[in-house]
C-alpha cells in the first residue's frame, strides 16, 4: 500500500468569493490583491486571488481603482446587498416575473412572510414622503 500525500480539501468558488470579501472588508481601504493573499494565508496563488478578484468586479461585487501597476480592490456591497443583486439577477432572467415573484412569496415562512410585508410598507410610506 503506497501512502499519497493529503491533498487539501478544494474549496468552491463560491467559498472563494466569499473570503475574499471578508478580507476587504476587514481592509481600512481600497485593498490590493496581495494583500488579499497574505490575509488569507492558505497557499492561495496570487494568481487564484486575481481570478477570484476579477469574477466579483463582473458581478458587480467589488470595485478597483489604479495603484501603480497594480490595482486597489474595494467590495461594493455587504453580504446582503451581494444577496439580493443575486435574487434580482434571476428574477431579471425569467419571463414571468410575477409567477416567480408569487412562487418565491408563498413560500415564505409566516416570519419572513410578515418582515416583507413590513418592509414593503416602509418603503411605500418613504415613497409618500
Amino acid at each position: 500500500m503506497t501512502d499519497h500525500p493529503q491533498r487539501p480539501r478544494r474549496r468552491g468558488q463560491g467559498e472563494l468569493e466569499a473570503l475574499v470579501l471578508s478580507a476587504l472588508r476587514e481592509a481600512e481601504g481600497p485593498a490590493t490583491a496581495g494583500w488579499v493573499q497574505e490575509r488569507l494565508g492558505g497557499g492561495l496563488a496570487y494568481t487564484t486571488v486575481i481570478t477570484i478578484l476579477t469574477r466579483l468586479l463582473d458581478k458587480g461585487a467589488v470595485s478597483r481603482e489604479r495603484a501603480g501597476r497594480s490595482f486597489a480592490w474595494t467590495p461594493a456591497a455587504d453580504q446582503a446587498g451581494l444577496a439580493a443583486r443575486k435574487m434580482r439577477k434571476v428574477l431579471d432572467g425569467e419571463s414571468d416575473r410575477e409567477a416567480v415573484l408569487a412562487s418565491f412569496v408563498t413560500g415564505l415562512g409566516p416570519d419572513d412572510e410578515r418582515l416583507l410585508r413590513d418592509l414593503l410598507g416602509q418603503t411605500r410610506s418613504e415613497g409618500d414622503d
